[in-house]
């Protein structure tokens, strides 16, 4: 028998210039980063909580990473997301998908980040 489990474990936000992309997500979502190198790639890891449920992830930077705004799309949770976007134009980002209801979910918006990717917003209802 197979046990019930969420398939998402990882991901990694490519990134042209790290430096940049640190303090960009670290002025809009007030996150802190350990560094880190792994397979040659330079790794700034978002914060982990091995307590709470979810996943973390990593800003990298390295040959096989290419910033975009096509393909997987990931959704980091904001507790306002207004204020996310007014925070993510004040530091060089973009507003590409305007806060918009999903419903019982909460609200979603997707933003440009300093390196030219797309990443998705989630406010849920019960913040």
């Amino acid at each position: 028998m197979i046990k019930s489990f969420n398939p998402g474990v990882f991901f990694e936000i490519p990134v042209n210039n790290l430096e940049r992309a640190v303090q960009f997500y670290t002025s809009v979502f007030g996150f802190e980063f350990e560094r880190d190198t792994i397979h040659d790639n330079e790794m700034a890891l978002f914060p982990l909580d091995e307590n709470a449920p979810g996943i973390s992830g990593a800003l990298a930077k390295g040959e096989i990473y290419k910033p975009t705004k096509e393909g997987t799309l990931i959704y980091l949770k904001s507790k306002d997301i207004d204020k996310t976007l007014e925070l993510t134009l004040n530091s060089g980002g973009a507003v590409l998908f305007p806060k918009t209801s999903n419903g019982e979910w909460g609200f979603v918006a997707e933003l440009e980040d300093s390196e030219g990717n797309r990443i998705g917003l989630l406010q849920a209802l019960d913040q």
